[in-house]
């Protein structure tokens, strides 16, 4: 074995895999999220001004645009004697 492979910590596979948590991590983090936030928000302010006041973009169907007949009336069953 050379002393260059003894001088090398070991770890286990688990602690190989760990990143390091930082400041810059932290910061890069919370600035990601303002970010994503922000942008959500202006993307809502920028298509709410579309909607308009609720309930007058809909349009008002009736039973009778289908050309369906009109139901019969309902008969009261018969008694039994």
């Amino acid at each position: 074995m050379s002393s260059r492979e003894t001088e090398r910590p070991v770890l286990n596979a688990t602690r190989a895999r760990q990143g390091r948590w930082g400041k810059h991590i932290f910061w890069v983090l919370v600035i990601g999220t303002v970010l994503a936030a922000v942008g959500m928000f202006g993307a809502w302010t920028w298509k709410s001004a579309d909607a308009g006041p609720a309930g007058t973009a809909q349009e008002t169907v009736d039973g009778r645009g289908f050309g369906a007949p009109e139901p019969a009336s309902p008969t009261p069953p018969a008694k039994a004697p």
